[in-house]
């Protein structure tokens, strides 16, 4: 079943009706969302505002990114602007885009996005210039727009104010990100460690591309904890690449054989006998490979590892996932067993067998967590703690793996179209949809957009974390 609110908003009578009559029914916004490869002017006239605090030094360094990518950049020039207008003056000149102050905007302008460096907050007074650069300006974000806050990490040793003053950030965005989220538009934060500046353009050029449509109130820390590998890139960024992607006949793991081959990679489809004929055709639409394979079985590392010795694998998603629900008390033991053999097991033995020969330096393993494994919930002990294993997982591993340049993360989806969703009861379907600040549910383009982001070169700086693609879900939030 549809989901009948934003069915409603794409018939603007009916839209209108509701309206005029004052019902208090939340109409969701459609989405804007990227479609196709990634574009190297994936921002082509898209006006951005940027500002920032006195003592911030994180932004200047993306004035490149955002004018090699097309934007129509504004700059603030109060508290910390004065310089910042000088760096996006000279990457401007060099991309042919000129900069101009945000006072040049018309009264009636509706910018794309709000970027705000605030790495330079030290105390609560700082937060001041927080206030006052989206205070004036938060009603000109357009529809499907974005806000962009830039902070640094807390650091435990630092003196208490400033460790408040930057924890505040965090709870301004996700709010942020709730009233705007009515309209379609985000608000996310990039926290960067000392000594990953350079790492940060990429993910502020991507949370500002419409591929990131549904991820909203979520926090990016960017670190140099793994090794460097290759150079981002901004298109085609998987060229020459192979990419393993599990559960691929169908839903998120279809979508994301898809993104990952419009990128260039070459990709091995993975799916159990019972799939094979869906996973042969997508193998074909995409001229990858399929390998028709039960996850769980006790050769299925070593029947990957041989499929791939010839060529390696740079990409590994781990996308295979089951449900088996009931409440604790009248939960079978079998049904336990088969979800953690699945959502955790297979991807543990996998990935250990993959990692010693055909895992490549510089490659990426990505796991599909869940906001289950976050939140919890009722009848999903065993789905929900397979999916917490993961983000655990993924942290060690990040780390074991950082010297060899591979990073791991996991995505969290919210609540996504699929066919697994698609039986959950109908009232029970649609809370899910609405209790986001986007106010709908995502599509498994999105979760594949985030996924195929995770595997590009500009995700160097993440590693160990896990990305929620939840359109900002109040659960777990």
């Amino acid at each position: 079943m549809n989901d009948v609110l934003l069915e409603v908003t794409r018939n603007p009578a009916a839209r209108g009706i509701i309206k005029s009559v004052g019902l208090p029914i939340p109409l969701p916004e459609k989405l804007a969302r990227g479609k196709g490869p990634w574009s190297p002017l994936a921002l082509d006239g898209r006006a951005i505002v940027v500002g920032a605090c006195s003592g911030a030094e994180l932004l200047p360094r993306g004035a490149d990114s955002l004018a090699s990518a097309g934007a129509a950049v504004y700059v603030e020039r109060s508290n910390g602007g004065a310089s910042l207008f000088d760096a996006f003056a000279d990457a401007g000149e060099a991309h042919a885009r000129p900069v101009r102050e945000d006072s040049a905007l018309e009264p009636e302008s509706r910018v794309h996005a709000l970027v705000f460096d605030a790495s330079g907050a030290e105390g609560p007074s700082d937060l001041r210039a927080l206030y006052d650069f989206f205070h004036r300006r938060i009603g000109l974000v357009s529809r499907s727009g974005r806000v962009v806050v830039l902070a640094r990490t807390v650091d435990p040793k630092s003196a208490p104010e400033q460790a408040a003053t930057r924890a505040a950030l965090s709870g301004f965005v996700r709010s942020v990100a709730k009233e705007i989220g009515r309209k379609g538009a985000t608000a996310n934060l990039i926290v960067v460690e000392p000594g990953a500046e350079a790492r940060m353009p990429p993910v502020l050029r991507w949370l500002l591309d419409p591929r990131s449509a549904f991820v909203s109130a979520q926090p990016l820390v960017v670190s140099s904890r793994a090794k460097e590998a290759r150079p981002p890139a901004t298109t085609r960024p998987l060229d020459g690449q192979f990419a393993l992607v599990t559960g691929a006949a169908r839903g998120i793991g279809r979508a994301t054989a898809l993104a990952l081959a419009a990128e260039g990679a070459h990709v091995f489809c993975v799916d159990r006998p019972e799939d094979a004929d869906a996973t042969s055709a997508l193998a074909r639409e995409i001229h990858g490979s399929p390998i028709v394979l039960d996850v769980t079985a006790p050769d299925a590392p070593a029947h990957l590892e041989k499929a791939l010795e010839a060529t390696g694998v740079d990409v590994i998603v781990h996308n295979a996932g089951i449900t088996r629900d009931k409440t604790i008390a009248r939960m079978q033991p079998e049904s336990w067993d088969l979800v953690m053999a699945v959502n955790l097991e297979a991807i543990v033995r996998i990935t250990a067998a993959l990692e010693r020969k055909v895992l490549r330096d510089g490659g990426r393993v990505i796991c599909v967590s869940s906001v289950a494994g976050i939140a919890g919930n009722v009848g999903q002990t065993n789905y929900g703690a397979s999916k917490a294993a993961i983000i655990g997982y993924v942290d060690a591993l990040g780390a074991r793996l950082a010297e060899r340049g591979i990073t791991a993360n996991a995505v969290a989806p919210g609540f996504i179209e699929t066919r697994m969703t698609s039986a959950i009861p109908v009232v029970i379907r649609q809370a899910g949809r609405v209790l986001s600040a986007l106010g709908q549910g995502g599509e498994p383009e999105d979760v594949a957009a985030a996924i195929t982001f995770l595997a590009s070169p500009g995700a160097q700086g993440i590693t160990g974390r896990t990305l929620r693609v939840c359109g900002g879900a109040l659960i777990g939030a």
